[in-house]
């Protein structure tokens, strides 16, 4: 569980970027998931430029909330989108069309959780410039897709 002190800079603007393999930064974070039953997939890696305590923080709040969501036998799978973006994917209940731009907020919660945790994954991609979709995997549960922000992704 986040405590308030590290939600502090979680969503000031990344300037110290570097390249981070997400299958690498996947596997560290798994580490922290308590759940000897869950799998980790990397169907896919790719190179995104980060902050890499940030981004671990981001997949470990993705994990953490597929396990409390989903099950400790939860499948998670981490893979490419386009030439640049990542997913996080699990095979759970998935999230209701009409709750997917809100669980993204501080304090949301479904269930019985903080309603912290997405709301720092939020923050984090915002952090880096990337933006967040929340949809449906191919499993039926959650699917998280961030993509770098470009100019075109304003005007589109």
């Amino acid at each position: 569980m986040a405590s308030l002190e590290s939600l502090r800079g979680v969503n000031d603007p990344v300037t110290d970027a570097s390249p981070v393999s997400i299958a690498d930064a996947a596997a560290d974070a798994w580490t922290t998931v308590d759940a000897p039953s869950a799998t980790l997939t990397v169907a896919a890696d790719t190179v995104v430029e980060a902050d890499p305590k940030r981004l671990r923080a981001l997949l470990e709040n993705l994990f953490r909330n597929a396990v409390e969501h989903a099950g400790e036998s939860v499948a998670v799978t981490v893979d490419r989108v386009d030439e640049s973006g990542f997913a996080v994917a699990d095979d759970g209940p998935g999230i209701p069309p009409d709750e997917r731009d809100r669980v993204l907020e501080f304090g949301y919660t479904g269930g019985t959780g903080t309603g912290l945790g997405l709301g720092i994954v939020s923050g984090i991609a915002e952090a880096h410039g990337w933006s967040v979709t929340v949809t449906d995997s191919a499993d039926g549960g959650a699917r998280f897709e961030f993509r770098p922000e470009t100019i075109d992704s304003f005007v589109s």
